[in-house]
C-alpha cells in the first residue's frame, strides 16, 4: 500500500456512502451526522437570502428595481443630491436622467460632477481667455493698421500708462482693446492746453474723482473726445506734467 493511499480512508471500510462529505458522517454510529447537515442548510439559507439576485434578459421591472435599490441606486433622478460650487456646474436635470438610467449611484454622479469642476470647467477658462485675447489683438492690429504698427504703438502705449496712470487703472485699460486704444487717445492728446489763462482753468480733479469719471459712459463707451481730453489733462496736472 502506498503512503498516499493512507491518508484517505476507503468509504467502503468506514461504512461512508461515497456521496456523503466525511464532516457529515458519524464513523462511530455508521450514521449521517444531521445536526452538522442541518446546520450546514441554515447558514446556506441565509446567505442565499442576504444575496441579491443580478436579473438577467427579460428579468421584471420588480426584479430590476431591488437590484437597483441594494446598490444605492435613487428610484429617479431627482434622488441625486449634487452639491457644485461653481455657477456653470449647477445640478442639470438632463445630465441627472441619463447618469441614472445608466444606473449611477449618487456617489457616482457627484463624482461625475467633481470631475467637471476639477478638469473641464479649467479648460473651458483656459480657451475662453485665449479666445478673448486673440480677439482683442486682432482688433488692435486692424485699428492701427497691421502688426508693425501696432507692435510700435503697444510698445509707446505701454511705457506711456506705466509711467502716467495709477497701476490699477493702467492694468484696467490694457485687459481689452478699447482700454488701450483709449490709452493711446490719452497719449497723444498729451501735450498742454496751449492759450488758456491760469485764472481760468479749473481746480484739478483728484485721484478718486478722475477714476470716477473713468467709469463714466461718456469716457469708455461714447468715447467723448472732450471728455476723454478731461481725465488726461486732470492726470497730467495731478502728476505735475502741466
Amino acid at each position: 500500500m502506498h503512503y498516499e493511499d493512507s491518508l484517505e480512508p476507503d468509504p467502503s471500510e468506514t461504512g461512508r456512502p461515497p456521496q456523503v462529505p466525511e464532516k457529515f458522517w458519524d464513523p462511530q454510529m455508521g450514521a449521517i451526522r444531521t445536526d452538522a447537515l442541518l446546520r450546514a442548510y441554515q447558514d446556506l439559507e441565509r446567505r442565499m437570502h442576504s444575496m441579491v439576485k443580478v436579473p438577467g434578459d427579460g428579468c421584471s421591472d420588480d426584479e430590476m428595481c431591488t437590484f437597483r435599490r441594494a446598490l444605492g441606486i435613487p428610484d429617479s433622478p431627482d434622488g441625486y443630491d449634487i452639491q457644485t460650487s461653481h455657477e456653470l456646474l449647477t445640478s442639470d436635470p438632463d445630465i441627472n436622467t441619463r447618469l441614472h438610467e445608466a444606473g449611477f449611484t449618487p456617489q457616482q454622479a457627484q463624482l461625475v460632477y467633481d470631475l467637471a469642476h476639477d478638469r473641464v470647467l479649467p479648460m473651458i477658462q483656459q480657451v475662453t481667455g485665449e479666445h478673448d485675447q486673440r480677439r482683442h489683438l486682432d482688433k488692435l492690429k486692424d485699428h492701427f493698421g497691421g502688426d508693425a504698427r501696432w507692435g510700435e504703438t503697444a510698445r509707446q502705449v505701454s511705457a506711456w500708462g506705466k509711467a502716467n496712470l495709477p497701476a490699477e487703472v493702467y492694468g484696467a485699460l490694457s485687459r481689452s482693446a478699447e482700454g488701450v486704444m483709449a490709452m493711446e487717445r490719452m497719449m497723444a492728446s498729451g501735450e498742454p492746453a496751449m492759450g488758456r489763462a491760469p485764472a481760468q482753468r479749473e481746480e484739478a480733479p483728484s485721484e478718486a474723482e478722475l477714476k470716477k469719471m473713468m467709469q463714466d459712459p461718456r469716457y469708455w463707451k461714447k468715447r467723448d473726445p472732450a471728455f476723454i481730453e478731461k481725465v488726461s489733462s486732470g492726470f497730467r496736472r495731478l502728476y505735475g506734467e502741466e
